[in-house]
C-alpha cells in the first residue's frame, strides 16, 4: 500500500491535500485496517502524509518555500547520485541497463505524447513514463553502489513536488535531462555527471517558479 500511494501521487490518483480514509484505502488496496495504519505511519515518518489529531491522514501540501527546500536537497543528492553512478560505467551490465532505461523513457514518452494527441484533456504524466523514470533512478543507484545514498535518495519528497506542480513542460524537459545525465555517466565523467544531475533539478526549479502566478 505504501508504494501504491507513492505511485498514485505520480499518476495523479492521489493529490496533495487529499484526506486518506482508512476504510477506503483498505478496500482500494485489498488489505486490512492494520496494514493501512502501518503504511500511513510510514508515510508520515517520511513526511509524505500528515496525521493531525482527530482529523485522519492527509497528504502533505507543500508551500512554495517547502518546494524550494526539497529542490535544494534534491539538487545536491541528484548530482551526487550521478557522480557515484559514473564510477560504475565500466561495468558492461550496468552500462547496458542504463542504456535500456533511457530507451524505455524515450519509448514511454513517445507513447504518451501520441495518447495526448488523441485525448487533449489528459494532462497528468502516465504510468509508463513514471515507471520508466523510477527504473532509471534505480539503475543509477545500482551503478553507484553507495548503500547510504540508496537508503536516503528515495526519501526526497520529489513525488509530492511533481504531484503538486503538474506542468505540461516537465516531462519532455525531464527526458532531455535524463539523456544528458546518462551520457555523462556512460562516458565515465563524474564531474560532468554531477553537473548534469544538479542541472536537472535546477531546470525543475526554474519551470516551477516560472509557473507561479505574477
Amino acid at each position: 500500500m505504501f508504494f501504491g500511494i507513492m505511485g498514485g501521487l505520480e499518476l495523479g490518483s492521489f493529490v496533495p491535500g487529499q484526506r486518506l480514509v482508512e476504510a477506503d484505502l483498505a478496500t482500494q488496496f485489498g488489505v486490512g485496517r492494520n496494514s493501512v495504519r502501518e503504511a500511513l505511519q510510514r508515510l508520515a515518518a517520511e513526511g509524505i502524509v500528515e496525521l493531525p489529531r482527530h482529523r485522519g491522514a492527509v497528504i502533505r501540501r507543500l508551500s512554495l518555500q517547502d518546494t524550494l527546500d526539497v529542490l535544494d536537497v534534491a539538487e545536491r543528492m541528484t548530482g551526487l547520485l550521478a557522480r557515484a553512478a559514473a564510477r560504475g560505467s565500466g561495468d558492461r551490465a550496468h552500462a547496458q541497463a542504463l542504456r535500456a532505461a533511457v530507451q524505455a523513457l524515450a519509448g514511454a514518452g513517445k507513447a504518451e505524447k501520441a495518447e495526448k494527441a488523441e485525448r487533449a484533456e489528459r494532462t497528468r504524466p502516465g504510468e509508463a513514463f513514471s515507471g520508466a523514470r523510477r527504473h532509471f533512478y534505480r539503475t543509477l543507484l545500482e551503478m553507484g553502489g553507495n548503500r547510504e545514498l540508496r537508503r536516503l535518495f528515495p526519501t526526497i519528497h520529489m513525488p509530492v513536488v511533481h504531484a503538486q506542480h503538474r506542468l505540461a513542460s516537465l516531462q519532455q524537459m525531464r527526458l532531455a535531462d535524463y539523456r544528458r545525465i546518462a551520457a555523462a555517466v556512460l562516458a565515465g565523467d563524474p564531474d560532468e555527471a554531477e553537473a548534469a544531475g544538479a542541472a536537472h533539478v535546477q531546470n525543475v526549479r526554474a519551470a516551477i517558479l516560472a509557473g507561479q502566478p505574477g
